[in-house]
């Protein structure tokens, strides 16, 4: 779970795909970017009860993604 602004800011950029685990959840989050990541990413958009409210797979590196109803971002190396 990203709490801290370092996990927050970068996310799994850092990591390979095989550090990267199960992924990384991101709370009180609408919108990630996927600057300085090497591996494409699947995206899940959470609302308030944990809900998938939008999801988004593949997304490659240099990347803005939104949504405005989110309210967390789970991040998870794709598959």
């Amino acid at each position: 779970m990203a709490t801290g602004f370092a996990s927050r800011l970068l996310g799994l950029a850092v990591l390979s795909p095989g550090q990267a685990g199960p992924g990384l959840l991101i709370p009180r989050c609408r919108s990630v970017h996927t600057f300085g990541m090497r591996f494409p990413l699947d995206l899940l958009f959470l609302d308030e009860s944990s809900e998938v409210v939008e999801r988004r797979r593949s997304v490659p590196p240099a990347r803005i993604i939104r949504c405005p109803d989110a309210d967390a971002v789970l991040e998870l190396p794709s598959a």
